[in-house]
């Protein structure tokens, strides 16, 4: 064979090799797609079988309806937050849990009866550990940080923690101050960037009926919102705060909402998400709020002077609208307030107000009932004269009486609402060189110096001591009563600021404390003098 022959079926026999190759690949392929085909058409006859005259279900497109209710939701979000308080808790401190048809008081977070505070109680089940947090709500009411809560969710807090909606960090919050007259706190926080702050409507123009939206934090979940009406206005609860008065609303609200706000249709809060009437612990259809304009007031104060300074005449009278128009109607007024008694050395007292007189207009206008009168001497300058005419026995007179601070006007009473502490630090302002101590202070009132056993003179009692602060660097504890600062008498807040006013960064303090003597007794108590000293940090 010639070697052109050999080439020749060299080629060829590839050529058939192909073919063949080509070939069995491609009845393999048939035999695939026919066992596809065949086990297709065997599941399918399957499903067919199990449910034959079923019609399969097509999930449409996205097409987002919105109402307003969204949109409300959808604005707000970004101005409620989530508050967690941190509390040191002594070790041997132990708790039973209350029982649910008990009105156990948790602290400040149950008002006797059926009125419940909200916050998220910080105690739960014995033994108490060292330290325990508790959650509530807030909302955003200035780009720079400053947040608006109910005071029982941050009072007697070590650490305040703030988290807002979207984003996983914890800020840490400090108290700029608080009036626990309304249950109101300002807090702040730096969180870098301008914030956004909600809108405020004019509760006055709230009505019954008008829609109502709570949105808050209750169990813990965040940016919860709820829907319902405006169910009452000006509710009295009886509560030992004197100003509030409430807007009733049926939105869900529960445990966690405190501080939250309740809004309306056009997404403006109206008010403050404070308590709800309960017997479970839980949402059962009426939860009140304060009106924003109260809450305001009170807000403006407290950014302004870290405090709430209200006026005061001195008098008390009863809290019952009813009774107390029924009295006047029988006694032949339509109007006016019955006094009850007068407080003792008070400036109603030293003016010669008397029990049962009725007191019938104030600065040349008539007085409806009891709100009216303590809300316009409350907002009154201390200092300035109220006067007062009055009904005595049938005998018109007029009286003139000074304007004094309600705080020391009644101090005992306040003392005993457990929120009159101060933070001494404010808003720096811009001022780098203010030195911050990191504390919170209450004076001592007569009823607390005998609760402690304490018989000295002046002092304040430490209620706050921040965490990572000067105050707890150089070893200051919660309970520690401070007499001097260096070598300055202390005897009140404005004593602390006073002092703390002429230090800066840098400078060194001196702070003496009195400390109870270990093993003693409450009613047999010693106390002995300490010196915290330190040098204020750059």
């Amino acid at each position: 064979m010639t070697q052109a022959g050999f080439s020749g079926w060299v080629r060829r026999i590839a050529s058939q090799r192909w073919t063949a190759t080509a070939t069995a690949l491609l009845a393999a392929a048939l035999v695939i797609v026919a066992g596809a085909a065949f086990t297709a058409r065997v599941t399918s006859a399957r499903s067919q079988a199990a449910a034959p005259d079923a019609t399969p279900i097509t999930i449409p497109p996205v097409a987002k309806l919105g109402n307003d209710f969204t949109r409300i939701a959808q604005l707000l979000e970004p101005s409620v937050v989530y508050i967690t308080s941190e509390y040191k808790i002594r070790p041997t401190q132990r708790r039973r849990t209350p029982q649910p048809d008990e009105d156990e008081d948790q602290g400040d977070n149950v008002i006797p009866g059926p009125f419940r505070r909200f916050f998220q109680s910080p105690f739960g089940d014995i033994p108490v550990p060292r330290r325990q947090e508790g959650t509530g709500s807030g909302f955003i009411v200035d780009r720079n940080g400053y947040i608006m809560t109910n005071l029982h969710v941050v009072k007697d807090a070590t650490a305040i923690k703030v988290r807002l909606t979207g984003d996983s960090t914890e800020y840490k919050a400090r108290l700029i101050g608080s009036d626990p007259e309304l249950d109101i706190a300002v807090i702040k926080i730096d969180a870098g960037r301008p914030l956004q702050p909600v809108k405020v409507a004019n509760s006055d123009s709230v009505q019954v009926g008008d829609w109502a939206i709570a949105i808050g934090a209750p169990f813990g979940l965040e940016t919860t919102v709820t829907v319902g009406i405006v169910s009452a206005l000006g509710r009295d609860l009886a509560t030992p705060q004197q100003f509030q008065r409430f807007i009733q609303t049926d939105a869900a609200i529960n445990p966690g909402n405190s501080g939250g706000p309740l809004v309306n249709i056009r997404g403006e809060v109206i008010g403050v998400n404070t308590m709800i009437a309960t017997r479970s612990g839980g949402y059962e259809g009426i939860g009140f709020a304060l009106p924003i304009n109260t809450a305001v007031k009170s807000y403006n104060q407290i950014i302004r002077n870290g405090r709430v300074i209200r006026g005061s005449i001195g008098i008390r009278f009863p809290r019952d609208e009813d009774q107390m128009k029924n009295t006047l109607k029988a006694l032949g007024f339509d109007h006016g307030v019955i006094v009850e008694s007068v407080a003792p050395g008070g400036p109603a007292e030293r003016a010669g107000l008397k029990a049962d007189d009725v007191i019938l207009a104030l600065n040349g206008q008539s007085v409806r009932d009891g709100n009216d009168l303590v809300t316009r001497i409350s907002e009154m300058p201390v200092g300035s004269e109220a006067v007062l005419e009055l009904d005595r026995a049938g005998k018109r007179m007029t009286l003139k009486v000074p304007i004094e601070e309600r705080d020391k006007v009644f101090k005992e009473d306040l003392a005993a609402l457990g929120g009159g502490r101060e933070m001494v630090d404010s808003e720096d302002r811009g001022a780098e060189s203010s030195a911050r101590f990191g504390i919170g202070i209450r004076p001592l009132t007569e009823e607390r110096r005998k609760q402690l056993g304490f018989t000295e003179s002046g002092g304040v009692e430490v209620t706050v001591v921040e965490e990572d602060s000067f105050a707890e660097d150089i070893g200051m504890r919660v309970g520690d009563i401070i007499v001097s600062i260096n070598r300055q008498p202390v005897a009140s807040f404005e004593d602390v600021k006073r002092i703390q006013s002429g230090l800066k960064r840098g400078d060194a303090v001196a702070f003496k404390v009195m400390r109870p003597v270990p093993g003693q007794t409450r009613g047999q108590r010693q106390w002995t003098g300490v010196y915290l000293s330190g040098v204020l940090p750059k």
